[in-house]
């Protein structure tokens, strides 16, 4: 094992390298690109025996990823943000062909208006496809959840693709310290994949997929598909208790930082916790019981888990990254559903960091008095849109400049 300072991107190449994946099926999009940059100089390099193609669009990216994996290849491919949600038909149609494979997706916010910064809008857009997602907080993380996706699309229980997530910018070309390990110890967790149910085979001729079909069988399938979700959260922790006895690092399908005490609790996803980690770390240094709890599979939704790490707070604020307009926060909603009865803490919504806007600590001040009022008043689903007065001014101060106002 070495240690080298790697991206967030380089973080997610090494792991599909590691991997050993078969194909690459790629089209470059920001902040996306260096992941395949890596990976094509690996194979002209011959330090990697895989073929990498470049398609025309990302429909077509996925459409042959999910192809190659039909026929038993290990695969690997990467987007963001706007190609994504191109591919979107694609998604579903992989999904429901029950085929492994790994999608890394660095998370850039949506146009209009267009910026580069990160936001989780194009992923979770995705959440309802049949695609289980990962999402890291740090370079390691990421390199680490390629491996371990990639045991948990292709064992037999679970047979659905795997949505790695990591944020674009801030994590894909942030360089942190990053511990490789040897390819003889990531060859023993992940050995070559053996297709039992989709594969190419002379002497197997199979065929896959029907034109149409009727309710009860379309329902059957999809019922299959919930299933095998569910089914996924026990694989993950297996998957996750033998990582942690190779390599040493230990992931579950949520984090808690300083949470054992906790009276409030924020929850937050990928790598804007760190900046959360910090503030609840502040706040501690003058008194409050504040934790973190981090949210790492998003689909499945881990219900048990966060029931548990949530209930009998004195009250939750959850921090969407994302904003389903005319509703608000994506996370929030998911969280809310699943706490309910006597224990169920009262909860509170904020957006922020749209557009990778960066958060302020006196927003962490202002979380917490509305925990405090929470706690008598009660819970409210209405979201608490993070923006500052110093970024207004700015912000009327550009407008008139646009309208070339004096």
């Amino acid at each position: 094992m070495r240690r080298d300072l790697l991206t967030g991107n380089a973080a997610a190449a090494w792991g599909a390298r590691l991997a050993e994946v078969d194909y690459i099926p790629a089209y470059p999009i920001t902040p996306q690109t260096e992941i395949i940059e890596d990976l094509a100089q690996w194979i002209g390099r011959g330090e990697l025996e895989a073929r990498l193609v470049t398609l025309d669009s990302e429909h077509s990216m996925l459409t042959a990823a999910g192809a190659a994996a039909a026929t038993g290849a290990r695969v690997f491919t990467a987007t963001s943000s706007q190609g994504l949600v191109y591919g979107f038909e694609m998604l579903y149609t992989v999904a429901g062909w029950r085929v492994p494979l790994v999608l890394v997706n660095v998370s850039r916010a949506l146009a209009a208006p267009i910026t580069l910064e990160p936001d989780h809008n194009d992923v979770l857009a995705a959440r309802d496809s049949g695609f289980l997602q990962i999402h890291a907080e740090t370079c390691q993380e990421v390199l680490d959840s390629v491996l371990m996706a990639y045991r948990l699309t292709e064992h037999p229980d679970v047979l659905l693709p795997v949505l790695v997530n990591l944020d674009g910018f801030y994590l894909s070309f942030t360089r942190e310290p990053v511990s490789l390990p040897a390819a003889a110890a990531v060859r023993e967790f992940l050995p070559a994949y053996q297709p039992v149910h989709a594969k190419l085979s002379a002497g197997h001729a199979m065929a896959q997929g029907v034109a149409v079909l009727g309710g009860s069988a379309y329902a059957f399938f999809k019922y299959q598909m919930q299933r095998a979700a569910e089914a996924a959260l026990a694989v993950h922790a297996g998957i996750a208790a033998e990582f942690a006895d190779r390599f040493g690092r230990s992931y579950g399908v949520v984090e808690g930082y300083q949470l054992d005490d906790a009276e409030w609790v924020i929850v937050m996803a990928n790598s804007f916790s760190t900046v959360g980690k910090a503030e609840v770390s502040r706040l501690r240094a003058g008194g409050e019981k504040v934790g973190l709890l981090r949210l790492r599979l998003v689909r499945p939704f881990p219900v048990a888990t966060i029931v548990a790490a949530l209930s009998g707070r004195r009250a939750v604020a959850v921090i969407d990254q994302n904003i389903s307009i005319g509703k608000g926060g994506i996370l929030f909603a998911e969280v809310a559903s699943v706490l309910r009865g006597g224990s169920a803490p009262p909860l509170r919504s904020f957006i922020g960091g749209l557009g990778g806007r960066r958060f302020r600590s006196e927003e962490f001040d202002l979380m917490l008095a509305a925990l405090r009022q929470a706690e008598h008043s009660g819970g409210s689903s209405e979201p608490h849109l993070l923006f500052s007065e110093t970024e207004y001014l700015q912000l009327r101060e550009m407008l008139r400049i646009a309208h070339g106002q004096k």
